[in-house]
Protein backbone atom coordinates (compact mmCIF):
# COMPACT_ATOMS: atom_id res chain seq x y z
CA UNK A 1 0.00 0.00 0.00
CA UNK A 2 2.94 2.52 1.08
CA UNK A 3 4.72 1.44 -2.54
CA UNK A 4 1.56 2.47 -4.33
CA UNK A 5 1.26 5.66 -2.59
CA UNK A 6 4.12 6.60 -3.05
CA UNK A 7 4.30 5.56 -6.73
CA UNK A 8 0.66 7.79 -7.20
CA UNK A 9 1.99 10.57 -5.58
CA UNK A 10 5.02 10.77 -7.56
CA UNK A 11 2.95 10.79 -10.78
CA UNK A 12 1.47 13.89 -8.96
CA UNK A 13 4.45 15.76 -8.04
CA UNK A 14 5.41 15.46 -12.16
CA UNK A 15 2.38 17.10 -13.41
CA UNK A 16 2.72 19.65 -10.57
CA UNK A 17 6.16 20.31 -11.63
CA UNK A 18 5.13 20.96 -15.25
CA UNK A 19 1.87 23.50 -13.99
CA UNK A 20 4.43 25.53 -12.25
CA UNK A 21 6.97 25.51 -15.42
CA UNK A 22 3.97 26.18 -17.55
CA UNK A 23 2.61 29.31 -15.56
CA UNK A 24 6.00 30.67 -15.05
CA UNK A 25 6.78 30.09 -19.01
CA UNK A 26 4.01 31.55 -20.14
CA UNK A 27 3.67 34.28 -17.71
CA UNK A 28 6.71 35.62 -18.87
CA UNK A 29 6.08 35.30 -22.75
CA UNK A 30 3.20 36.61 -22.44
CA UNK A 31 4.02 39.31 -20.71
CA UNK A 32 6.77 40.36 -22.90
CA UNK A 33 4.52 40.21 -25.89
CA UNK A 34 1.90 42.78 -24.42
CA UNK A 35 4.96 44.64 -22.87
CA UNK A 36 6.11 44.87 -26.99
CA UNK A 37 2.27 45.76 -28.12
CA UNK A 38 1.95 48.42 -25.90
CA UNK A 39 5.32 50.28 -26.55
CA UNK A 40 4.58 49.36 -30.48
CA UNK A 41 7.94 47.07 -30.80
CA UNK A 42 6.00 44.20 -31.77
CA UNK A 43 5.44 44.72 -35.76
CA UNK A 44 8.94 45.65 -36.17
CA UNK A 45 10.16 42.21 -34.77
CA UNK A 46 7.25 40.45 -35.74
CA UNK A 47 5.84 41.47 -38.86
CA UNK A 48 2.41 43.48 -38.97
CA UNK A 49 0.21 40.53 -40.10
CA UNK A 50 1.28 38.46 -37.05
CA UNK A 51 1.75 41.06 -34.82
CA UNK A 52 -2.00 41.50 -35.13
CA UNK A 53 -2.53 37.82 -34.69
CA UNK A 54 -0.83 38.19 -31.15
CA UNK A 55 -3.51 40.76 -30.35
CA UNK A 56 -5.85 38.26 -30.86
CA UNK A 57 -6.63 35.41 -27.79
CA UNK A 58 -7.71 32.45 -30.12
CA UNK A 59 -4.69 33.17 -31.98
CA UNK A 60 -2.40 33.84 -28.49
CA UNK A 61 -3.53 30.88 -27.10
CA UNK A 62 -3.33 27.69 -29.50
CA UNK A 63 0.07 29.10 -31.26
CA UNK A 64 1.82 30.31 -28.40
CA UNK A 65 0.71 29.95 -25.11
CA UNK A 66 -0.14 25.69 -25.72
CA UNK A 67 3.36 24.79 -27.59
CA UNK A 68 4.76 26.51 -24.27
CA UNK A 69 2.63 23.84 -22.06
CA UNK A 70 4.34 21.13 -23.56
CA UNK A 71 7.43 22.68 -23.42
CA UNK A 72 6.83 22.90 -19.76
CA UNK A 73 5.61 19.06 -19.67
CA UNK A 74 8.92 18.02 -21.44
CA UNK A 75 10.73 20.49 -18.91
CA UNK A 76 9.16 18.74 -15.68
CA UNK A 77 10.31 15.19 -16.97
CA UNK A 78 14.00 15.98 -16.40
CA UNK A 79 13.96 18.45 -13.15
CA UNK A 80 13.66 17.30 -9.64
CA UNK A 81 12.06 20.22 -7.56
CA UNK A 82 8.52 21.28 -7.33
CA UNK A 83 9.53 25.22 -7.90
CA UNK A 84 6.78 26.89 -5.62
CA UNK A 85 9.17 28.66 -3.62
CA UNK A 86 10.67 30.30 -6.62
CA UNK A 87 7.06 30.87 -7.99
CA UNK A 88 6.42 32.87 -4.50
CA UNK A 89 10.29 35.08 -4.92
CA UNK A 90 8.64 35.98 -8.64
CA UNK A 91 5.48 37.29 -7.14
CA UNK A 92 6.93 38.87 -4.79
CA UNK A 93 9.53 40.64 -7.62
CA UNK A 94 6.59 41.20 -9.68
CA UNK A 95 4.64 43.28 -7.21
CA UNK A 96 7.96 45.04 -6.78
CA UNK A 97 8.08 45.99 -10.43
CA UNK A 98 4.58 47.33 -9.63
CA UNK A 99 5.73 49.89 -7.01
CA UNK A 100 8.95 51.00 -8.31
CA UNK A 101 7.10 51.70 -12.10
CA UNK A 102 4.35 53.31 -10.18
CA UNK A 103 6.21 55.69 -7.92
CA UNK A 104 9.46 55.97 -9.64
CA UNK A 105 9.20 55.84 -13.12
CA UNK A 106 5.02 56.96 -13.13
CA UNK A 107 4.29 53.62 -15.16
CA UNK A 108 1.98 51.41 -14.54
CA UNK A 109 0.39 48.67 -17.22
CA UNK A 110 -2.49 46.33 -16.96
CA UNK A 111 -0.36 43.39 -17.87
CA UNK A 112 1.92 43.43 -14.57
CA UNK A 113 -0.68 43.68 -12.19
CA UNK A 114 -2.11 40.18 -14.37
CA UNK A 115 0.93 38.87 -13.78
CA UNK A 116 0.78 38.85 -10.46
CA UNK A 117 -2.78 37.38 -10.15
CA UNK A 118 -1.64 34.77 -12.42
CA UNK A 119 1.27 33.25 -10.52
CA UNK A 120 -0.70 34.22 -7.25
CA UNK A 121 -3.61 31.84 -8.19
CA UNK A 122 -1.06 29.34 -9.44
CA UNK A 123 0.87 29.36 -6.29
CA UNK A 124 -2.24 29.30 -4.03
CA UNK A 125 -4.05 26.68 -6.19
CA UNK A 126 -1.26 24.14 -7.44
CA UNK A 127 0.79 24.31 -4.07
CA UNK A 128 -2.34 23.02 -2.25
CA UNK A 129 -1.65 19.06 -3.14
CA UNK A 130 2.04 19.17 -1.99
CA UNK A 131 0.56 20.83 0.94
CA UNK A 132 -1.63 17.29 1.62
CA UNK A 133 1.70 15.26 1.00
CA UNK A 134 3.36 17.18 3.71
CA UNK A 135 0.58 17.45 5.95
CA UNK A 136 0.31 21.72 6.25
CA UNK A 137 -2.93 21.88 5.88
CA UNK A 138 -5.02 23.38 9.08
CA UNK A 139 -6.57 20.76 11.40
CA UNK A 140 -7.84 20.47 15.05
CA UNK A 141 -5.79 17.99 16.59
CA UNK A 142 -7.94 18.67 19.64
CA UNK A 143 -8.99 14.44 19.45
CA UNK A 144 -6.49 13.75 16.45
CA UNK A 145 -3.62 13.95 18.80
CA UNK A 146 -4.22 11.49 21.03
CA UNK A 147 -5.33 8.69 18.80
CA UNK A 148 -3.51 5.71 17.81
CA UNK A 149 -1.82 5.02 14.44
CA UNK A 150 -4.40 2.81 13.61
CA UNK A 151 -6.85 5.15 14.77
CA UNK A 152 -5.81 8.14 12.67
CA UNK A 153 -5.50 5.67 9.88
CA UNK A 154 -9.28 5.36 10.12
CA UNK A 155 -10.02 9.25 10.74
CA UNK A 156 -7.58 9.83 7.69
CA UNK A 157 -9.72 6.97 5.20
CA UNK A 158 -12.61 8.43 5.85
CA UNK A 159 -11.79 11.37 5.92
CA UNK A 160 -10.36 10.90 2.39
CA UNK A 161 -12.71 9.99 0.94
CA UNK A 162 -15.75 11.85 2.83
CA UNK A 163 -14.75 15.09 2.46
CA UNK A 164 -11.52 15.66 0.28
CA UNK A 165 -12.48 13.14 -2.95
CA UNK A 166 -16.12 14.10 -3.17
CA UNK A 167 -14.90 17.91 -2.81
CA UNK A 168 -12.72 17.42 -5.84
CA UNK A 169 -15.49 15.29 -7.57
CA UNK A 170 -18.21 18.28 -7.35
CA UNK A 171 -15.70 20.53 -8.52
CA UNK A 172 -15.04 18.56 -11.63
CA UNK A 173 -18.65 17.94 -12.32
CA UNK A 174 -19.92 21.26 -11.88
CA UNK A 175 -16.55 22.67 -13.85
CA UNK A 176 -16.62 20.56 -16.76
CA UNK A 177 -20.32 19.48 -16.83
CA UNK A 178 -20.88 21.13 -20.28
CA UNK A 179 -19.57 23.87 -22.72
CA UNK A 180 -21.28 26.69 -20.75
CA UNK A 181 -19.65 25.48 -17.30
CA UNK A 182 -17.83 27.49 -15.01
CA UNK A 183 -14.59 25.85 -16.18
CA UNK A 184 -14.93 24.69 -19.89
CA UNK A 185 -16.69 28.46 -20.95
CA UNK A 186 -14.16 30.24 -20.49
CA UNK A 187 -11.48 27.64 -22.38
CA UNK A 188 -13.28 27.38 -24.69
CA UNK A 189 -13.23 31.07 -25.69
CA UNK A 190 -10.15 31.75 -25.08
CA UNK A 191 -11.54 34.05 -22.13
CA UNK A 192 -9.26 37.50 -21.40
CA UNK A 193 -9.45 40.62 -19.07
CA UNK A 194 -11.00 43.61 -20.56
CA UNK A 195 -8.38 45.27 -19.47
CA UNK A 196 -6.34 46.96 -22.61
CA UNK A 197 -3.47 45.32 -23.24
CA UNK A 198 -3.40 42.90 -20.09
CA UNK A 199 -2.35 39.26 -20.21
CA UNK A 200 -4.28 36.95 -22.43
CA UNK A 201 -4.42 34.15 -19.83
CA UNK A 202 -7.72 34.22 -17.84
CA UNK A 203 -8.83 31.12 -19.67
CA UNK A 204 -6.03 29.55 -18.00
CA UNK A 205 -6.74 30.70 -14.92
CA UNK A 206 -10.50 29.21 -14.98
CA UNK A 207 -8.41 25.67 -15.82
CA UNK A 208 -6.22 26.61 -12.74
CA UNK A 209 -9.26 25.00 -10.81
CA UNK A 210 -9.56 22.06 -12.53
CA UNK A 211 -6.06 20.96 -12.29
CA UNK A 212 -6.06 22.03 -8.78
CA UNK A 213 -9.49 19.50 -8.40
CA UNK A 214 -7.40 16.64 -10.01
CA UNK A 215 -4.27 16.97 -8.61
CA UNK A 216 -6.19 17.13 -4.88
CA UNK A 217 -7.84 14.00 -6.18
CA UNK A 218 -4.95 12.10 -6.67
CA UNK A 219 -2.83 13.10 -3.63
CA UNK A 220 -6.17 12.16 -1.53
CA UNK A 221 -6.18 8.66 -3.33
CA UNK A 222 -2.36 8.49 -2.38
CA UNK A 223 -3.31 9.33 1.19
CA UNK A 224 -6.31 7.28 1.22
CA UNK A 225 -3.26 4.66 0.29
CA UNK A 226 -1.15 5.71 3.20
CA UNK A 227 -4.43 5.19 5.91
CA UNK A 228 -5.25 1.80 4.62
CA UNK A 229 -1.61 1.19 5.44
CA UNK A 230 -2.03 2.48 8.82
CA UNK A 231 -4.79 0.68 9.51
CA UNK A 232 -3.14 -2.77 8.53
CA UNK A 233 -0.03 -1.94 10.48
CA UNK A 234 2.42 -1.72 7.69
CA UNK A 235 5.60 -0.61 8.66
CA UNK A 236 7.20 3.12 7.37
CA UNK A 237 4.50 4.70 7.96
CA UNK A 238 4.65 8.50 8.67
CA UNK A 239 4.63 10.30 12.11
CA UNK A 240 1.92 12.80 11.60
CA UNK A 241 2.20 14.79 14.82
CA UNK A 242 5.94 15.42 13.31
CA UNK A 243 5.35 14.59 10.08
CA UNK A 244 7.90 12.43 9.74
CA UNK A 245 8.21 8.82 8.32
CA UNK A 246 8.93 6.06 11.21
Amino acid sequence: MREDSVRISNINVYLIRAAFFAVLIVGLVDSAISFLRIEGFLPALTGEQLANDLGRAQFRGPYVHMPLIVLSLVIAAFTRTLGFTWLALLVVGAELLIVIGRFVFSYEQAFLADLVRFWYAALFLFASAYTLLEEGHVRVDVFYAGMQAKTKGYVNAVGSVILGMSLCAVVLFIGFGGKQSIINSPILAYETTQAGFGLYVKYLMAGFLGVFAVSMLIQFVSYFLDAVADIRGEPGGRDHDSHTVQ
